[in-house]
């Protein structure tokens, strides 16, 4: 079983999603299913396979976290230092467009781009592995070829 590298953020975050999935989530639609079927015929009873349909959500997440959070490796950026790694917050300038980006290196399961969360195995952050500040890195993405300049590596 191939574990899961995990931020412990990251980790106290999915944790935090399977405990009320479990404690809120479930018990609310097993009383909504109980519900429905007082309604009476459930072949035409939207509540009820709407609520059935829930259900199966909610226990497929529930199966996803508890099989993330077991095979999760959680790794503690604050003890890390030197070349950019898994858990690194780098900060970047575009070469192109001077524009300034800063992302932290997480892994798969909490990655959030909108959030400045880059998922370790995505092609920038494959690129950046290794990297010093003051590097410049070069990367094929959707859009074409883009360069960046490591300004600062931090290890919160």
């Amino acid at each position: 079983m191939e574990k899961v590298p995990i931020t412990r953020a990251g980790h106290a975050a999915l944790d935090a999603e399977l405990k009320k999935l479990k404690s809120e989530e479930r018990p609310a639609v097993i009383r909504a299913i109980a519900e429905a079927r007082e309604h009476g015929d459930l072949s035409e009873n939207a509540e009820y396979h709407a609520a059935r349909e829930k259900q199966s959500f909610i226990e497929g997440r529930i199966k996803e976290l508890e099989g993330l959070l077991g095979r999760a490796e959680v790794i503690d950026p604050s003890k890390l230092s030197g070349a950019i790694k898994f858990g690194a917050t780098v900060q970047l300038v575009d070469e192109g467009t001077d524009e300034e980006k800063t992302y932290q290196i997480v892994g798969e399961p909490e990655a959030d781009i909108e959030q400045g969360l880059l998922n370790v195995k995505s092609p920038l952050a494959r690129a950046l592995i290794g990297k010093e500040e003051g590097d410049s890195v070069e990367v094929r993405t959707p859009g074409g070829q883009k360069s960046y300049e490591v300004v600062s590596i931090a290890y919160r």
